[in-house]
Parts: C-alpha cells; sequence; structure tokens
C-alpha cells in the first residue's frame, strides 16, 4: 500500500512510518514541525504543509497520491493548554481534519485511521472503560476529538468515507532499536519525566499529584500502552477498512493498570537509582483509576498487545533517554 501519514513527523507518527516501512508499504509525510521532528522522518519522503491549508493539502494528494489508506496524526493535544486556548484547539484540531476530509472526498479517498483519545470519555464512572461509555469531554482538547468522531459518522453516510477511530490512553516507551523515541517540548508525560528525573535532566525532584486517592497504594492508576503496540493497532485497522465499511471506533490499552508509585518503582529497577519525587496537591478532574477495556479491538482488528510489563516498557524509553540522538 501507499499510506499518506498526516503528522508523521511527531512521536506516535514517526514510530508508524517505521512499520510501515517494515512491513513493506511505501509512506509519505506530511507535517507542518510545529511539534514534530523532522529527524524523526526517516521512511519515506517529508512534505512539509498544514492542513489548516486548504492549498497545500490538495497539492498534497495531487502531486504525490493516490494513496490506499490516510492515516492522521495532527492535532494538538496538550489538555491544560486547550483550555487556556481553545479556539487553536477547535481550529487545528476540527477546522483543519474538515479540510482534510473534503480534499479526501474530493480526490475520491475514502480509507482513514483517525488517531482519538480517551479524553472522549471525560471522567467515566467506571474503572474499566469500554466503547459503551457515554462520552462526555471535560476539556477543549477531548471536545475536539469528539466532534471528529461524530464528524466521521456523517462523512460515512453521506460521502461514503471509511473511517476507523482509535482512541488510546497513555502512548509510552519507544522504538527498541533506538532509532527514534519520545521528545515533547514542554514534556507532560509521566514516563519521560520519570526517566528525565533520573538522568537530572530536570533539576528539580519528580512531582506525584495526589497519594490518597482509593487505590493499591494511594496514587493514580493508568493504563499505559507501549507505542510499537500502539502503531501495529494502526495497521491492523488500516487493513480492516480494506475489507469492512463503517465508521469505527475502538479503545486501545494495555489492558493493565499501573499506580504513579509503581511506575515510579519499575523505572528505578531499570535505572538502578532512587528517583526522588515530591508530593504536590491532586490535579482537579483526576479520576483514581482510568484502564481501557480493548477487548473489542482484540476481537474486530485481531489485536494483542506485546508490551505487558512496565520494566519492559521503561527499558524501551531509557535506552531512548539515555542516547538521544538529536
Amino acid at each position: 500500500m501507499k499510506v499518506l501519514v498526516l503528522g508523521g513527523a511527531g512521536y506516535i507518527g514517526s514510530h508508524m512510518c517505521k512499520m510501515l516501512s517494515q512491513q513493506g508499504h511505501d509512506v509519505v509525510v506530511f507535517d507542518n514541525l510545529s511539534t514534530g521532528h523532522a529527524e524523526s522522518v526517516q521512511w519515506g519522503p517529508l512534505i512539509e504543509g498544514d492542513i489548516l491549508n486548504v492549498s497545500e493539502l490538495e497539492n498534497l494528494f495531487d502531486d504525490h497520491g493516490p494513496f490506499n489508506l490516510v492515516m492522521h496524526f495532527c492535532a494538538k493535544s496538550l489538555v491544560g493548554e486547550s483550555v487556556q486556548q481553545p479556539d487553536s484547539y477547535y481550529r487545528n484540531n476540527v477546522v483543519g481534519t474538515l479540510n482534510l476530509l473534503d480534499t479526501m472526498v474530493k480526490t475520491s479517498h475514502n480509507k482513514l485511521v483517525f488517531s482519538s483519545t480517551a479524553a472522549v470519555f471525560g471522567v467515566p464512572k467506571v474503572d474499566f472503560i469500554d466503547e459503551n461509555q457515554p462520552r462526555l469531554p471535560i476539556n477543549p482538547y477531548g471536545q475536539s476529538k469528539k466532534i471528529i468522531e461524530d464528524i466521521l459518522k456523517d462523512y460515512h453516510h453521506a460521502y461514503g468515507l471509511k473511517s476507523l477511530c482509535l482512541r488510546y490512553f497513555n502512548a509510552c516507551g519507544a522504538d527498541p532499536d533506538g532509532d527514534i523515541g519520545e521528545r515533547h517540548e514542554p514534556e507532560t508525560h509521566l514516563i519521560p519525566n520519570v526517566l528525565k528525573s533520573a538522568l537530572n535532566e530536570n533539576n528539580a525532584n519528580l512531582k506525584l499529584f495526589g497519594n490518597n486517592y482509593p487505590t493499591i497504594d494511594g496514587t493514580c492508576v493508568r493504563d499505559y500502552i507501549h507505542i510499537n503496540d500502539l502503531a501495529s493497532a494502526h495497521l491492523l485497522a488500516g487493513q480492516y477498512l480494506q475489507k469492512n465499511d463503517g465508521a469505527f471506533a475502538f479503545n486501545l490499552g494495555n489492558g493493565n493498570g499501573f499506580s504513579v508509585l509503581e511506575v515510579i518503582k519499575a523505572a528505578e529497577e531499570v535505572v538502578g537509582r532512587d528517583i526522588p519525587f515530591d508530593i504536590e496537591e491532586p490535579r482537579s478532574g483526576d479520576p483514581a483509576i482510568l484502564v481501557a477495556d480493548s477487548s473489542l479491538a482484540t476481537k474486530e482488528l485481531g489485536w494483542h498487545p506485546q508490551y505487558q510489563n512496565m520494566k519492559e516498557i521503561i527499558a524501551s524509553a531509557w535506552q531512548w533517554h539515555q542516547n538521544e540522538k538529536f
């Protein structure tokens, strides 16, 4: 297949490109490099452009298409920033995606794998979240993704555009070969911040938000999914759209919940040193437990995450952070 990966210079997109290339597919990357890195584009050409620019999208499809499949990872994704800058999030995430969809319809492209998020669920009332839980996002980021999920259903009904939304929880880890890894500015994810603390890159103790939750050790429990497991799910999703007609949405997670303290302890065992942290006040809106029920993805896609052990996940990230190439 020839696959267009929008946002292919980012953390998830670059790992996706490597897996696609390893499976024998041709890859074209489209990215504005606002958060991605040109150095991460190692599998296929990089076309610099923005989904907010319709003419750049049209030129992309005219000059480099046709594509058998489109994968869409372009999004602003910082929850706190979305609260402060909702206009930017709705414009980039919603208007930009509408530009993409309209260009796909205009050029007769009808298969899209969309990067969604567990944030569409807001604060669920259950610990293990399946697709039947109500989507009640509590911030503009989650709301923007919910809007797109609904738009995709309408575009399928009206234009026959097939789509599959993958709602994932906490992406983590790094390419085991060490070619690419997780690098955000600012970094908001737990595991890279734990490892930065181990390397003393933060020049301050790690911050742990709340230790009085009704969990095994008082800290929040979350579902962490390795980046390569995430990429394999997108690959299977593309294959699924070749055979199935509809607008689908599946949840993705490791299936296991790990507390913040369990993550820190596993990291200490991997790096061989203590990782100091300070207890801060709990953050507003943080549920005690958020774990995905991925049984539908297993049933429909045949997807089974390979990285179940937290130490193994952290070890892949640690290798990257110690030898960061960029």
